[in-house]
């Protein structure tokens, strides 16, 4: 793979951040191809110079597996009043400016609910990318309904290389070749190779937006294409430079939207409309984007119960939300250190000038939006807690990767008071 070089302009008028956190089980290169897995695999025997992993990350990919599969369609529970009023109080004084969604399923035959706001809309930021990857997901079944081999073979062995989509991006991604000394952390590039499935696993885990532009635009030939995917990289521009901005936008739409109220979630409440890439807007054109904490609960609710797309597809895409690597935000609490910990986040930041005020990283004075989703699963490897927690915030002035980390930590050791588990 060539060096990565790129150079981006951030207005401090307004901010998009989102902070690398890795994903996918670490023995999985010999299954995906995904080579950073290896180089992260290697640090912890002490053979590569690369962040070591907590505990809770240290799940093999056989271990990493769904938990509600079931025949009977599972719901979200009325919520539980006691268990609101908890939920509520942990939110403190600016209780207004969240919303949240909290499913309590250790004792799966006795669910337990929370939610604050759960119905308000909101731009989801990165979290969106987990659309991408459940497009992605669909349209392979579509072609390859009953070979997973298939499949499997578009992921390892279809080979993106980075071009104007990419446009800008300022995110690194973890990169490491075997027979590498440390894992590097370049930004993509123009010209960059690396299998989708790393695609994938950079738009996941790195959340990068330059990798979630090339899945994208790779969606779109995927659902074009069916079975004649993966085309030259020539067909492939020929069919981008000749095809309408119209019929471009309904393509989008129609991979992006259509497997959301396929898998049975409501589109009016989750939607991906456009490119994460302000080149790639301009050369497909999209909608806009939104997600309330209800309807990402079901989201995960479903990956849980296998019923994103297939088993198999909810399977890959959890162990894609699997982190393996530092962990930032919601995930970083010190609470979860031994906890398994499925996760996405994204964040938008926007300042202006204020007396005494300085614009910083998550410290919006204008919008300061922040969202997390995560399923925990406490301690990894034999879980006395199961839960999955939605927040989408909007704390101006303040930290919100810290506010996250808090909130975090208060669920948490809420519920191991509640089940008399842990420390």
């Amino acid at each position: 793979m060539k060096p990565f070089l790129l150079s981006a302009a951030i207005s401090i008028i307004t901010l998009v951040i989102t902070v690398t956190c890795e994903a996918y089980p670490l023995d999985g290169y010999g299954f995906t191809g995904i080579t950073r897995l290896e180089g992260y695999r290697l640090a912890m025997e002490g053979k590569v110079r690369a962040p070591k992993q907590p505990p809770g990350a240290l799940l093999s990919i056989n271990q990493v597996d769904l938990r509600l599969q079931t025949e009977t369609e599972f719901e979200i529970p009325a919520g539980e009043s006691e268990f609101t009023v908890q939920i509520q109080n942990l939110l403190g004084a600016e209780a207004d400016r969240y919303a949240v969604s909290v499913l309590d399923l250790t004792n799966i035959e006795n669910p337990r609910y929370a939610e604050h706001r759960s119905t308000e809309r909101a731009n989801a930021g990165s979290v969106g990318k987990i659309l991408i990857a459940l497009g992605i997901f669909q349209a392979l079944a579509d072609v390859y309904p009953d070979k997973f081999d298939s499949r499997l073979n578009i992921l390892r062995n279809t080979l993106v290389t980075a071009d104007e989509f990419i446009q800008w991006d300022h995110h690194v991604v973890p990169l490491y070749q075997p027979g590498d000394s440390r894992v590097r952390y370049p930004k993509i590039k123009m010209g960059d190779q690396a299998s989708l499935w790393t695609y994938l696993d950079w738009m996941l885990s790195a959340s990068s937006n330059a990798a979630a532009s090339m899945v994208l635009k790779h969606l779109i030939l995927l659902v074009q294409y069916c079975p004649s995917y993966p085309v030259s990289e020539t067909e492939a521009r020929e069919f981008f430079k000749n095809t309408s901005k119209k019929d471009l936008a309904a393509l989008l739409a129609r991979a992006l939207h259509d497997p959301v109220t396929r898998n049975g979630l409501d589109i009016g409440q989750l939607r991906q409309g456009s490119f994460f890439t302000r080149q790639g807007k301009r050369l497909v054109p999209g909608t806009t984007s939104y997600a309330t904490p209800r309807e990402l609960l079901r989201w995960l609710i479903k990956l849980e119960q296998g019923k994103l797309v297939d088993a198999f597809s909810s399977r890959e895409i959890k162990r894609l939300l699997y982190m393996t690597q530092r962990r930032i935000r919601y995930a970083s609490s010190p609470a979860l250190t031994s906890a398994a910990v499925y996760f996405k986040s994204g964040s938008l930041y926007k300042c202006k000038e204020e007396a005494g005020f300085k614009c910083k990283k998550y410290h919006g004075n204008v919008k300061n939006m922040l969202n997390s989703v995560a399923i925990i699963e406490a301690p990894a490897a034999d879980p006395q807690l199961f839960y999955m927690v939605v927040v989408m915030s909007n704390v101006l002035r303040k930290n919100s990767a810290v506010v996250h980390q808090t909130l975090a930590t208060r669920i948490h050791r809420m519920l191991q008071k509640y089940y008399k588990v842990g420390k």
